[in-house]
């Protein structure tokens, strides 16, 4: 069975129809650019301010309406964490034991995938637990005791529980940008095309749980785009340091 030839593995198994020196490193630099944009729209929200306007629609001194509302809280919230819980489940049990799609896919790159989901995380997991910045339902200004420091303030509490930045929730989904990665850089015009569409999948569902936290109160939209740049930083050291493994072991290519 041939397998695919997934972005930075075409060095591992050289497709002969597609000689190296049609692959300049622009081409490879280029695939950064919506990291880069993300990152620069992310910074220039956070300088504009514009977390506590947005909070400032949405609640006031007695806190957020829509704090406990049942859908949000039941079935974007509790239930988009169950399914995020399934969905690691089942990307594991894949990198094992392999069905359909997944019996086409090189153990290195299932590999890869658990290991970006993984590390994704435990790093915004690691982010919230030094973090001493609030929830946004926790400020004085919603009815809470804490005071608005921002998350770029380490080291200063704000008076209230803390370990708030960045979303947790929204990692649920944004980790799986990981997932992605290995059909998104395909050499293989199909395969490209599956990535695209579980990139989508992911980005759409990251935004809808981490505006599902911003209406209940209980994080900024800064906190949801922060997320979605630790996990996309992640996902594409984590495909680089496993292609550059793949370079120095061609048997963990096939």
């Amino acid at each position: 069975m041939r397998f695919p030839v997934f972005g930075e593995y075409a060095a591992a198994i050289p497709p002969p129809h597609i000689p190296a020196s049609e692959r300049p490193l622009r081409s490879k630099l280029s695939k950064l650019w919506p990291w880069a944009v993300l990152l620069c729209l992310t910074l220039s929200w956070d300088a504009s301010g514009a977390d506590l306007h947005v909070m400032g629609w949405l609640g006031d001194t007695q806190g957020f309406a829509l704090r406990d509302h049942g859908w949000l809280a039941s079935v974007m919230h509790d239930g988009g964490k169950r399914l995020a819980m399934l969905m690691y489940a089942y990307v594991l049990t894949m990198l094992f034991w392999p069905v359909g799609i997944w019996r086409r896919v090189a153990r290195i790159q299932r590999l890869e995938v658990v290991v970006g989901i993984t590390v994704s995380l435990l790093a915004v997991s690691a982010l919230k637990r030094w973090s001493l910045t609030s929830c946004p339902w926790e400020l004085q200004a919603f009815g809470g005791v804490a005071s608005y420091v921002s998350h770029w303030t380490w080291g200063v509490s704000d008076g209230g529980s803390g370990h708030c930045f960045p979303g947790g929730h929204a990692s649920s989904a944004f980790a799986f940008l990981a997932l992605s990665l290995p059909w998104l850089t395909s050499l293989d015009p199909g395969d490209r095309g599956r990535g695209q569409k579980l990139l989508a999948a992911v980005v759409l569902a990251g935004l809808a749980l981490g505006a599902a936290q911003t209406l209940r109160g209980a994080h900024y939209p800064s906190h949801t785009a922060w997320t979605a740049w630790t996990c996309a930083t992640i996902a594409w050291a984590n495909h680089w340091i496993f292609a550059r493994w793949a370079k120095s072991n061609t048997r963990l290519a096939s």
